[in-house]
């Protein structure tokens, strides 16, 4: 089995089904229009024959988090702090505000924020699943009294650390 495996993104899949005809293991399926991960072996044929762009190849094992040093994390710190304060000042007028355009606008400042706060905490390494980061949250979730530790342990078996 290959290190990489075909993902089709069905938002942009044209249909052509071409990718049926070259994969060499019948991993792709017109059906369901998902990819067998399991019959997958990575040889990339259906992602060249794909007129859409619609397969990628992605790692089977995400490669670990960059390290940063103390400076990067304490701005990052910084940044995503002050983007959770922009996103609750947006909320607020958003909450306040009567006029429509105005409403449009500011939930679309909301959303691009949040967009942004997201690539933010994933660059710090608390989204990244293989993270140790994700890891140590996960374990602090086994006693909160509103995460299921049932749910909590099987996520911290799944996931290997990979830093």
């Amino acid at each position: 089995m290959g290190k990489v495996y075909a993902h089709r993104d069905l938002k942009i899949c044209s249909k052509d089904c071409l990718c049926l005809f070259v994969c060499p293991t019948g991993a792709t399926n017109n059906e369901t229009g998902q990819i067998d991960k399991d019959k997958c072996i990575g040889c990339g044929a259906c992602a060249m024959a794909c007129p859409a762009h619609a397969i990628t190849l992605i790692s089977k094992k995400m490669p670990p988090a960059q390290p940063k040093t103390e400076e990067v994390i304490v701005s990052l710190d910084k940044v995503i702090r002050n983007k959770i304060w922009e996103i609750w000042q947006i909320h607020s007028l958003l909450e306040k505000s009567e006029n429509e355009a105005e409403k449009k606008l500011l939930k679309a400042l909301y959303h691009s924020h949040k967009v942004v706060l997201e690539d933010l905490m994933r660059e710090k390494g608390y989204m990244l699943p293989e993270s140790k980061n994700t890891h140590e949250f996960l374990q602090t979730l086994l006693t909160d009294e509103f995460a299921d530790p049932k749910i909590v342990q099987k996520l911290l078996e799944l996931l290997e650390v990979n830093e």
